[in-house]
């Protein structure tokens, strides 16, 4: 790694191709932990996994579940390609604690595009990029893009609907192309995406839907998600099942999960607690305040099981449980939606309702690439719904009433 200007996450790549290249590093030899790689490079360990998803991606690598990432024995350096690499800069600005409140627009524009050629340029807004159901979002946006011969930028609203308006308009004034946009958790639509509507400019909502506003989306069925995972819970004999969320906001998402959650228990004959639906708080992650409503609620042992509306609230749930002298699974179970880990190592532990993040990604960038074909044919809104799906690891178990 000689070149200090790299993102990280290509000078981790380079490091292992280097070494892998000189025979450092054999087929089948197991590469070190992400832990391991974090501690090693000082970075996030987000940007370790971006790096192992593009070494797989390209064959340097294979990886077997819940053993880790090996050097694949079929690598042959002189032809394996690096344009399948993510173009935007996923360097220490990743870390979680500070996250980038502009767009990522460059002055330099790619070189390949010459004095008056229209900017092939697509703009992702994003509340936040702080877990792995950012990451493979991303990645398969990008897989279409590649394909397609457009740029992408990233656009962080820090989950603030003033922000994701400021960034709309600075798009429109950069002239991307245009727009895929996951919204921000608020009460109120974002105007602006009206405005984008009443004006035919081409845009897809990802994760989210205005409900009563005709858009092109595409999203997971949290409706269904809820209740798979409710009724998984359910069979293992859990019947004090907590459902929660780390923000009090009613989004279309929230509303849809928590509705799933009330169906599923209604299926199941139970009667609805209102003190098992956990939405009202807001959870500061750098720590674990023993007065915290959250925290009382663990403690008390008020639900044998917790669904967590995201990843990274089923993790805070599991350092919590493991700070009060609680064992998941065998005192609770913890069921995500999303999965908290990368699935490139050895943190894959969580059961989870998977929702496809990179299909919905390359799904949503599909119809965007097809608003910009068809400019003077405006096609039909695209309306696509895509089916969750749970996945069993070993933060659930089955419920024992005498513990």
């Amino acid at each position: 790694m000689n070149n200090d200007r790299q993102p990280l996450y290509i000078q981790i790549q380079d490091y292992f191709k280097e070494r892998i290249t000189t025979q450092l590093l054999r087929p089948n030899d197991k590469i070190p932990s992400e832990k391991e790689l974090m501690e090693q490079f000082g970075v996030s360990r987000i940007t370790v996994a971006n790096a192992l998803v593009q070494l797989a991606k390209e064959g340097w690598i294979y990886r077997i579940p819940g053993r880790g990432s090996f050097v694949n024995k079929l690598v042959d350096a002189r032809v394996i390609k690096s344009d399948t690499a993510l173009p935007y800069q996923q360097d220490e600005r990743m870390q979680t604690d500070y996250l980038p409140t502009k767009s990522l627009y460059a002055d330099d524009l790619p070189a390949r595009q010459h004095e008056g050629e229209k900017r092939k340029t697509v703009c992702l807004i994003i509340p936040t990029i702080e877990d792995y159901f950012a990451l493979r979002l991303i990645s398969g946006i990008n897989e279409v893009l590649i394909n397609e011969g457009y740029s992408l930028f990233i656009a962080i609203s820090n989950n603030s609907i003033e922000t994701e308006k400021n960034l709309i308009r600075e798009c429109l004034a950069n002239e991307t192309s245009g727009l895929l946009i996951f919204p921000c958790d608020a009460e109120m639509y974002n105007e602006e995406i009206l405005a984008l509507k009443m004006s035919n400019y081409p845009f897809v909502l990802i994760d989210r839907y205005l409900a009563g506003v005709d858009t092109n989306f595409v999203y997971t069925d949290g409706l269904n998600g809820a209740r798979l995972a409710v009724n998984y819970l359910w069979e293992l004999g859990h019947r004090d099942i907590a459902i929660c969320s780390d923000t009090p906001l009613p989004t279309i998402t929230v509303s849809d999960r928590i509705n799933g959650y009330f169906e599923a228990m209604k299926e199941q004959g139970a009667m609805i607690n209102s003190a098992m639906i956990l939405t009202d708080f807001k959870v500061d992650y750098s720590t674990i305040r023993e007065d915290h409503p959250l925290y009382r609620f663990i403690f008390n042992r008020m639900a044998s099981a917790y669904v967590t509306l995201n990843a990274r609230l089923g993790v805070y749930i599991s350092n919590v449980a493991k700070q009060i002298g609680l064992k998941v699974p065998e005192d609770i179970s913890i069921l995500t939606f999303d999965d908290p880990s990368s699935g490139y190592d050895e943190f894959g532990s969580f059961t989870h309702i998977s929702q496809s993040e990179s299909r919905m990604g390359r799904e949503a960038t599909a119809i965007l690439m097809n608003l910009l074909k068809n400019k003077d044919n405006p096609v039909k809104y695209s309306k696509v719904v895509l089916q969750p799906e749970i996945v069993v690891r070993s933060s659930t178990g089955t419920f024992h009433p005498s513990k």
